[in-house]
């Protein structure tokens, strides 16, 4: 008798049933679900879910580190309350949310329109974020120093970017809107891209021996530049000025060089920095100022 007693458990294991009489198969999907409650509860599967979003827009090289870097930036996420610590901690949580603003706005390049758009919308509700004491929306202090973050992290000359800064930033007090917010990031990202193929097309200029350029030659390369600009629709985006700049074609610029050389004044040496100025004064002249 206590042989049959001793295998009842064993029986009743195989059976499927565990000592409250609750089927095994039953009990763990109740665990299941309430793993996946939890994991939605405490906002996991949403962030995975944002994280692999994000990949699809930005289709990097290297998934994997990509997917690293956003995890890393997520640990920049502001408090809900924007910080209880004012005004302390105010300095610290304004640099985290310019941070993550910022790597945002990389995550797509400006000619992946519907991707940069969004992230420039995430970037913008990131710098909007509103503390107890403070109104939410975006004001002109930390949106100027969002576009001097973008100027300087992308290694443009100050004196370069400076004017265009003066153009494009607003007051301090001033409500930045989106549409004022998404045209500043796009005019930065393009300027800095705009300077990047005036340094590479002086470096075809210049003479190695003596590092820099006749001027002749870099003068009339730059009147061809001036030239595909003002071509250019006068209601262009940033973007179109670039790709006038694409349309510059080696037969055109070798016809500018050629009449330059041909000329019989005397010439004399440009610097890499004054020719990228006066490239990039062409540039912003054709941007139009904040209203």
């Amino acid at each position: 008798m206590a042989a049959v007693e001793k295998r009842r458990p064993a029986v009743a294991a195989v059976a499927g049933f565990t000592d409250s009489g609750r089927p095994a198969a039953s009990r763990t999907a109740a665990t299941a679900e309430s793993e996946e409650d939890f994991l939605r509860q405490v906002g996991v599967t949403e962030m995975l879910r944002a994280a692999l979003l994000k990949v699809l827009e930005a289709r990097p090289e290297e998934p994997i580190a990509f997917l690293a870097h956003y995890f890393e930036n997520m640990g920049l996420r502001s408090p809900a309350d924007g910080g209880a610590g004012e005004p302390p901690g105010q300095l610290l949580l304004q640099q985290q949310r310019l941070g993550r603003a910022l790597w945002h706005l990389r995550l797509a390049h400006h000619s992946q329109r519907t991707a940069f758009n969004n992230n420039v919308s995430v970037a913008y509700a990131c710098l909007s974020a509103s503390g107890r004491k403070k109104k939410p929306g975006l004001d002109g202090r930390t949106y100027s120093e969002l576009l001097k973050r973008i100027c300087r992290d992308g290694e443009a000359p100050e004196e370069v970017v400076a004017p265009l800064l003066h153009k494009i930033q607003c007051r301090d007090h001033e409500a930045v809107p989106l549409d004022v917010f998404r045209a500043g990031m796009l005019t930065c990202f393009v300027l800095l891209e705009f300077v990047a193929r005036a340094g590479a097309l002086y470096q075809l200029l210049e003479d190695p021996t003596l590092a820099v350029a006749d001027r002749r030659v870099g003068q009339a390369v730059l009147d061809t530049l001036e030239g595909a600009l003002q071509a250019s629709d006068a209601a262009a985006t940033p973007s179109r000025y670039l790709e006038a700049t694409s349309r510059l074609g080696p037969d055109s610029l070798a016809l500018a060089m050629d009449r330059a050389l041909g000329a019989r004044r005397p010439g004399s040496p440009m610097t890499r920095e004054e020719f990228l100025e006066k490239a990039a004064a062409l540039f912003i002249a054709k941007v139009k100022p904040v209203a």
